[in-house]
């Protein structure tokens, strides 16, 4: 099957050659895609009779879509309009991106062969390894990543006494307190609750895991201790009454709680999953 080949830079007259070089593009020099691209050769995730887009290239799509909490619709405009994800994808600045449905066929496909988490944890790994860190504790939290289409069997409905209900997934997501660099990714149905989830998202010695409310509750408690660590949960209530040092305690509680596990809102904007 016949590939799309990308990266064929067109440059306008007046153009600026020398794009500024950001975040992005630091990241992608620490990642060694050569051992990724190899396990993705075989891939072709595109319809009967059409090019295939490179695989690799629908790889680093889906990791910034990870990283910054993107759904599929979402991620194709990004690819329009973002000059450095074009940059970390291998697109060159007037070239076609991927349509949504790239990214479904090709995580369908990284899902059958059994690769999708072993080439994000190959990743994570990765950038690891570059990074001397002591650990001080895990950030968990979940974000919904609406699916491609209503039809799609493996999704489900996603309700929020707040917001309207998505059809879709729920990432569950664990990240380094210290760095905010995710280390582990587990992927559900919509309408599958954090709290049940979050323990498969949780890292080998996670120290202290910070989450909100919605992970109260033992069965998360007892996965975070299963693991050698030790929960810190957002509470919404003391026992007994109301008033006094027990109030107290649990704003101080929460305060410190909230304090910490913030830093997670920036990494679940700076995770669609599989």
């Amino acid at each position: 099957m016949a590939r799309r080949q990308i990266g064929q830079e067109v440059f306008a007259f007046g153009a600026d050659r020398t794009p500024h070089r950001g975040s992005l593009d630091r990241l992608s020099e620490m990642i060694d895609w050569s051992s990724l691209d190899r396990q993705l050769v075989n891939i072709y995730a595109s319809a009967k009779g059409e090019p295939a887009w490179p695989p690799l290239a629908l790889f680093c799509a889906p990791l910034r879509a990870i990283w910054y909490d993107l759904s599929d619709v979402k991620l194709a405009e990004a690819l329009e309009d973002r000059a450095s994800f074009r940059r970390f994808c291998g697109f060159a600045a007037h070239e076609p991106t991927p349509e949504r449905i790239a990214f479904v066929r090709f995580r369908r496909e990284l899902a059958r062969r059994s690769l999708d988490k072993a080439l994000f944890d190959e990743v994570t790994r990765q950038l690891k390894d570059q990074a001397i860190t002591i650990k001080i504790g895990t950030l968990i939290d979940a974000t919904v990543i609406a699916s491609a289409s209503d039809r799609d069997e493996e999704a489900a409905w996603a309700g929020h006494k707040r917001r309207r209900a998505i059809h879709g997934f729920k990432a569950h997501v664990a990240a380094d307190a210290d760095t905010a660099l995710v280390e582990e990714l587990t992927v559900t149905p919509g309408n599958i609750h954090d709290g049940r989830a979050g323990g498969g998202a949780l890292p080998e010695n996670p120290s202290d895991v910070y989450a909100d409310s919605a992970y109260r509750g033992s069965m998360f408690a007892s996965a975070v201790q299963a693991k050698g660590g030790r929960p810190h949960v957002v509470q919404t209530g003391v026992r007994g009454r109301p008033a006094g040092s027990a109030l107290q305690k649990l704003r101080a509680w929460n305060y410190h709680v909230q304090h910490v596990r913030c830093r997670i809102e920036g990494t679940v904007a700076v995770t669609s999953a599989v």
